[in-house]
């Protein structure tokens, strides 16, 4: 039986003689200019999602972290590698936007509504507090008898919008912004149809569809 490590190493053997030769004056500009990403993504650390093949961007485009649920805590209350991470995008690499990307069936949105099952997960609990007032408002807002489907929908949308009021508490990112330089939006992404809802505004979802 072929080894997990081996599979990798057959990708990267047909990344080398593929993807790398169809693209090696990108990969090799990229080795010898410093990186200017226009956009910072915070994205679930799911395995399904893959954002650079999402948005057909290119090496040297997209500033990246990952994490369970696409959380971002507050300003002071857990400095670590996310704030790390946004500080530096912001005010060194100097992005003009940030997009903060949940996506349906999301294993941490799930896990919100069943506390429990995160009995033998402190860690990733002690985590998701910073996604338990999105579960709050998705409760208040949720209509007697609503689909689970329909409100783990509901409650990715709002966990979206909670990360971005978190967001801008980050003095680079608000001071950005206060001055023009940075944009940010929240994305909901599909994985059963490919599509995108984005909102810029805070509130509002909008779907990308195919032109």
């Amino acid at each position: 039986m072929q080894s997990v490590l081996d599979r990798l190493k057959d990708g990267i053997r047909r990344f080398q003689s593929g993807v790398y030769l169809e693209n090696a004056e990108k990969y090799q500009q990229a080795a010898t200019t410093p990186q200017q990403p226009h956009t910072l993504m915070i994205a679930c650390a799911d395995s399904r999602i893959d954002v650079e093949t999402l948005t057909s961007s290119a090496p040297g485009e997209l500033f990246t972290t990952r994490n369970v649920g696409n959380l971002v805590p507050g300003y002071g209350e857990m400095l670590g590698g996310v704030s790390a991470v946004i500080e530096y995008a912001v005010s060194a690499l100097k992005v003009q936007h940030i997009v903060i990307c949940g996506h349906s069936d999301c294993g941490a949105m799930k896990a919100l509504q069943n506390p429990s099952s995160l009995d033998s997960l402190p860690t990733v609990k002690s985590w998701l507090r910073n996604a338990h007032a999105a579960s709050e408002v998705a409760k208040m807002l949720s209509p007697k008898d609503e689909k689970p489907s329909h409100f783990l929908h509901r409650l990715t949308e709002r966990n979206v919008l909670l990360q971005l009021q978190h967001l801008k508490t980050h003095p680079s990112v608000a001071g950005a912004m206060a001055k023009g330089e940075l944009t940010v939006s929240g994305w909901v992404y599909e994985l059963g149809t490919g599509v995108v809802h984005i909102t810029t505004d805070g509130e509002t979802f909008t779907a990308v569809t195919p032109a």
